[in-house]
C-alpha cells in the first residue's frame, strides 16, 4: 500500500478508508493510523484506533514468540544442531487414547500465537496445526489405546507414547525439549516445567497432538453419537457421566477410568 495523506483520507467515504485499512499491511498500521487520527470524522479516527490496537496485539505476539524461543536459543547456544519437542494430549480423558506429537521445527521459525493448545481456540489451534506442518522439518505422532491404558496404566502408556514418536523423527535430534516426564530415547531429553506454555517447540508439539485427538474424537463422535464426544471430546463431563449410567461403556472407554460410573 502506498503512503497517503490527510487530505487523501478527507476525500474518501468511510467504506473506502474501511476497504483502505483492510488493505493495509500491518507493518504500516501506525503511520496509517496517525494519519486517520486527523480527519475530523468519528468514524474514521475510529479505524485508526482500532489499528493501533490490532498492531499492539500483533507486537505483543512477536515479543511472545520470543520469549516462548530463547528456550531454544539458549540450548543452540550450548552447540545442540537439532532440536524437538514433544508433549501428550489425553491424560484424564475418560474415553479415547492418549497422543503424544513431536516437532522438530527449524532454528528461524517464528510462527505467531503458538502457545499452550489449552489457551487457544479450535479454529485458532487448527491453523496453527497447518503452519507447524507445513514448517517443521518433521511431525510424528504416537498414541495408546485404551486398551493398552488399562493394561499399562496411564503414566506408563504416556511415556511409551512419547518415546514411540520421539523415536519416529527424522532427522533425529541432538535434543528433546518435553514438559516434565522421562521417556526412553537415544536424544538427550530436557524436562521443561511448563513447557507447553514456555517453549515453543513444546508449545507446537502441544498443537499437534490437541489437533490430531480431537479429529479422532469427532470420528468417534460419528459412531457414538450419545456420548458427546464431539463436545467433551471423552472429557468426563457431567453429559458424559450420564451417557456412561444410561448407555454403559463403548469399546473406546477406559475400563480403568471409568469403574466408578458402571
Amino acid at each position: 500500500m502506498t503512503s497517503v495523506n490527510p487530505e487523501q483520507i478527507a476525500g474518501m467515504t468511510a467504506k473506502a478508508v474501511r476497504e483502505l485499512c483492510q488493505s493495509a499491511d500491518i507493518n504500516g498500521y501506525p503511520a496509517l493510523a496517525q494519519v486517520l487520527s486527523q480527519d475530523s470524522r468519528a468514524a474514521v479516527k475510529k479505524q485508526g484506533q482500532s489499528l493501533m490496537r490490532q498492531y499492539e496485539k500483533h507486537c505483543a505476539a512477536i515479543r511472545k514468540t520470543a520469549r516462548m524461543k530463547a528456550v531454544e536459543e539458549g540450548f543452540y547456544g550450548e552447540g545442540y544442531q537439532i532440536i524437538g519437542g514433544s508433549d501428550e494430549v489425553g491424560r484424564g480423558p475418560l474415553a479415547g487414547p492418549v497422543v503424544c506429537a513431536a516437532v522438530i521445527l527449524p532454528r528461524d521459525s517464528a510462527i505467531l500465537h503458538v502457545d499452550d493448545s489449552k489457551k487457544l481456540s479450535a479454529k485458532m489451534r487448527e491453523a496453527l496445526d497447518e503452519q507447524i506442518r507445513a514448517e517443521a522439518l518433521s511431525v510424528t505422532i504416537g498414541l495408546r489405546t485404551p486398551e493398552q491404558i488399562d493394561a499399562m496404566n496411564i503414566l506408563e502408556a504416556t511415556k511409551s507414547a512419547m518415546s514411540e514418536a520421539v523415536s519416529r523423527l527424522a532427522p533425529q535430534p541432538d535434543l528433546m525439549l518435553i514438559d516434565a516426564l522421562t521417556i526412553e530415547t537415544q536424544a538427550e531429553v530436557r524436562g521443561i516445567v511448563h513447557g507447553d506454555a514456555t517453549c515453543y517447540s513444546i508449545a507446537a508439539a502441544s498443537i499437534v497432538a490437541k489437533v490430531y485427538r480431537d479429529k479422532l474424537m469427532h470420528e468417534y463422535h460419528e459412531q457414538y453419537p450419545e456420548y458427546g464426544f464431539d463436545r467433551n471430546v471423552g472429557y468426563g463431563t457431567a453429559e458424559h457421566i450420564a451417557a456412561i449410567k444410561k448407555y454403559g461403556i463403548t469399546p473406546i472407554h477406559r475400563r480403568s477410568f471409568v469403574k466408578n460410573f458402571v
